[in-house]
């Protein structure tokens, strides 16, 4: 009977604008404030949210959304915000006790961050912890299908000589060599990452240290595609002739292992260029530092370096789409149960949970602070 009661409450949901640099995805569709509204929930929508993605005041409104002139009014009346990215420092002082906040967090990265999330009160829910009972990571994959995709199609084109790369056509033509592309990481970014260079025709080494990963992607990828196991000596081995470098590592809610020192850029061709997908996580190479779309790379010691934090919102119709298709059923269990009862009927929204209550619930995330771990 509890559980009952518990799904007939009626919340306010809140969706804000975007401010991080460059980002157009919003975190809902006109379709997910059609679901929730149905639901007998309340969707405020911070005026022009989904302009980026194509997506007017109007077409939320229609769908029974309660459109609100500013951030504040957002954050001040929902108990549960969905959003795309952190909430950055501007925000953090809208954030209070007992509200749930669902986005992309990264906290390795970013402890202050983490520390202004415990002091509010406010519980955390990380999409790129979320983890179904297959291992999988959800919420995580459309955005990593992504950017994975992105990382040739920027790494190709800072390759061009009018933005400080080699001058190399990935794919080569008739009496040329293609270009050489190394991925450090064989999951869904490195994946992703391979599947289009190898379609222009590049040469791509993925290297990975999961041995089954690597007989699949043997197994799937055309002939222009190897596997080599990620140790140092291959990982040194594979940049000295490495064009393009992917860094796809994930270590979910950890801090990224730095596989490229300093020291190694030298080994590589002039020129160069890193693409580092992992920098939400801190970045897989020792050099790499967050940068934006409006300034997106720096040379440091002769190689080009990408390390957009927020690739995806690059392509903000196509991200939005791809991840609310995801995140909407996590949204209207949390909006129709509550916290502490969705997360007792889907134990992905448990490895979810970061912060609760002032203290770190995830593993990964107190390990990289050298803090206690509380047990949501």
């Amino acid at each position: 009977m509890k559980r009952d009661m518990a799904q007939t409450v009626s919340r306010i949901v809140g969706v804000p604008n975007e401010i991080k640099t460059h980002e157009s995805r919003v975190a809902m569709t006109p379709v997910g404030v059609e679901e929730l509204t149905r639901g007998g929930h309340k969707v405020l929508i911070q005026a022009g949210a989904g302009q980026g993605s194509g997506i007017s005041d109007d077409q939320y409104r229609q769908n029974g959304a309660e459109i609100v002139p500013s951030a504040a009014d957002v954050w001040g009346a929902a108990d549960l915000i969905v959003k795309v990215k952190e909430p950055m420092p501007v925000e953090w002082p809208h954030m209070r006790s007992g509200q749930v906040i669902f986005t992309f967090f990264h906290f390795a990265a970013e402890e202050a961050l983490m520390r202004a999330v415990m002091d509010s009160g406010a519980s955390a829910v990380a999409y790129e912890t979320i983890k179904d009972a297959q291992g999988r990571l959800p919420l995580l994959t459309p955005m990593s299908e992504v950017a994975g995709r992105m990382s040739i199609q920027e790494g190709a084109k800072f390759l061009e000589r009018p933005f400080e790369g080699r001058g190399i056509l990935l794919g080569g033509v008739p009496g040329v060599l293609p270009a050489n592309v190394v991925i450090l990481g064989g999951g869904v970014v490195g994946a992703n990452a391979a599947k289009v260079a190898a379609g222009i025709g590049a040469n791509v080494t993925i290297l990975d240290v999961n041995l089954d990963r690597l007989r699949y992607l043997d197994d799937v990828f055309p002939q222009n595609v190897t596997t080599l196991y990620s140790d140092r000596h291959n990982i040194l081995d594979s940049i000295s002739r490495a064009d393009l470098l992917i860094g796809a590592v994930l270590i979910p809610g950890a801090r990224a292992p730095h596989l490229i020192r300093r020291e190694d850029l030298k080994r590589m061709p002039h020129r160069a260029v890193i693409i580092d997908v992992a920098i939400d996580q801190g970045g897989c190479m020792e050099t790499s530092r967050p940068t934006t779309h409006s300034q997106p790379t720096y040379i440091i010691d002769d190689i080009v370096h990408y390390c957009v934090t927020n690739m995806p919102g690059a392509v903000g119709r196509t991200s939005t789409y791809a991840l609310t298709n995801v995140t909407l059923p996590y949204v209207l269990q949390l909006a129709r149960k509550g916290l502490d009862q969705a997360m007792a009927g889907n134990p992905a929204l448990r490895h979810g949970l970061n912060i609760h209550q002032h203290r770190v619930t995830n593993p990964a995330v107190a390990e990289t602070f050298g803090l206690e771990c509380a047990i949501a």
